[in-house]
């Protein structure tokens, strides 16, 4: 029989012990296949670009693609690879230099999402069980392991609100601070990593409200700096450095002005008199007008391509790889995917039904947001992918933590939901690792034909 101490200690062990599963599940098979998946055709460009200083376009920022450049050239990666087609073998190791930060930011994110649902007032056991959930989740375990950015994007952001949870516990406004410059970097990923800052913004706004007095007044200027300022300077600074880097006249010129061309080295108007420099600034606006322009004209099909509505039941999957009878697919885990928004449900009927004053201040966090991350989507035209719903996804776990947490049989439920995944993660690994599959083995697996 355990002590309360030793208990006590043995609790302390859990998130060590998560982290060791984490990071076996996101490593293994490690580098497997070597060749280019997926939009590894894209990112590896963009990254090589920064190497032989030729300018290039991208719709989301440059952040990510920044971090990933730095560390391939901590490892001595050199440009010269096409990354031309899905499926071409890659010519030496070097790609596992790139490969290895998303894998790693994806082994880390579990051990996030258990503190963050600490801080969300939930048991050791519920954080665990959300961890292990995000842990054994295939669709976020293929998303980690290759030249992609959204690892980054869901670790800055669930990291940045972990900071700020633990500051509005009673911690120092350091936490504050890295909490906003996290945000920063989230947005500085993509742009719909702005939801983890709005989210910072709306609870505070919400406590100021509430308290609506000289000392909340007082902490306007802490919150504007850590909130507002501190996130542009990270957001900004990753454009400064991004056209510092890309000198020269490339592939990304002909979305550029004419005045922006005027400095890139070989383009058609860098010898125009008649041209003024842009400023970094001016760069960086004119850039950010037209990142949103070419989002807004992505409305062509795509035969991968999923509504928002349709992202809560795993509706459709993307074919990201294949080799002979080996085969990746963006396919979550059924019993993570479907349990959660069982939770969703769940949590949306009890605060309708029942009276909003008695319903727990988590609850409100946790189902707002779920729905500052899906509903946006309405209103964007462009074609969008299952990997939209991440942040969402992530969100549902911890309502399914959060439920299982208020049951008095959590202990037995947490072992179950964690057979559960783990079982249907297995399950499905050879389509998240690359495995070879028989072809009644793939079919059995393809439970409807959207996911084919």
């Amino acid at each position: 029989m355990l002590s309360i101490q030793q208990f006590r200690r043995f609790g302390k062990l859990l998130p060590w012990g998560l982290l060791a599963a984490s990071l076996l599940v996101h490593f293994a098979f490690f580098g497997r296949p070597n060749a280019t998946v997926f939009d590894e055709v894209h990112f590896g460009k963009f990254i090589s670009a920064y190497f032989t200083h030729q300018y290039y376009f991208d719709i989301h920022p440059p952040l990510g693609k920044l971090i990933l450049a730095a560390w391939g050239w901590l490892w001595g990666f050199q440009p010269g690879f096409s990354f031309a087609n899905i499926g071409d073998a890659y010519p030496d190791h070097l790609y596992l230099a790139l490969r290895f930060l998303p894998t790693l930011a994806g082994a880390l994110l579990p051990l996030i999402i258990y503190g963050l649902a600490r801080q969300l007032r939930m048991s050791r056991g519920a954080a665990l069980l959300a961890g292990i959930l995000v842990a054994l989740d295939n669709a976020l375990l293929v998303q980690s392991r290759f030249i992609l950015l959204d690892s980054f994007l869901l670790l800055f952001g669930f990291t940045g609100l972990y900071c700020y949870f633990r500051w509005r516990s009673g911690g120092t406004r350091w936490l504050l601070a890295a909490a906003g410059i996290l945000g920063g970097a989230a947005v500085g990923i993509k742009w719909t990593g702005a939801t983890f800052l709005g989210l910072m913004g709306a609870l505070e706004f919400i406590r100021l409200w509430q308290e609506h007095n000289r000392v909340a007044v007082r902490r306007l200027w802490p919150l504007f700096l850590a909130l507002v300022v501190a996130p542009l300077i990270v957001y900004i600074g990753a454009f400064f450095i991004h056209f510092t880097l890309l000198t020269r006249s490339g592939t990304g010129d002909a979305f550029m002005s004419a005045r922006f061309q005027h400095d890139l080295v070989g383009s058609q108007f860098v010898a125009d008199t008649t041209l003024t420099s842009l400023s970094p600034l001016e760069k960086t606006l004119q850039l950010n007008a037209e990142m949103y322009r070419s989002n807004q004209r992505l409305t062509a099909s795509h035969p991968y391509a999923s509504p928002w509505f349709t992202w809560p039941f795993m509706d459709r999957s993307i074919y990201y790889w294949v080799s002979g009878h080996a085969r990746i697919y963006l396919l979550g885990n059924p019993a993570v995917w479907w349990l959660s928004t069982v939770a969703v449900l769940v949590i949306l009927s009890n605060i309708v039904l029942t009276r909003p004053k008695n319903t727990p201040r988590e609850m409100f966090i946790l189902i707002g947001a779920w729905l500052v991350n899906l509903l946006p989507f309405i209103g964007i035209t462009r074609v969008m992918f299952l990997y939209h719903y991440f942040p969402a996804l992530i969100w549902a776990i911890l309502m399914t933590a959060y439920l299982v947490d208020r049951s008095p049989h959590r202990t037995r439920i947490t072992l179950a939901l964690t057979a559960l995944a783990l079982a249907t993660f297995v399950y499905f690994a050879p389509l998240s690792y690359g495995l070879p599959l028989s072809d009644g083995a793939y079919n059995a697996r393809v439970w409807f034909s959207s996911w084919r």
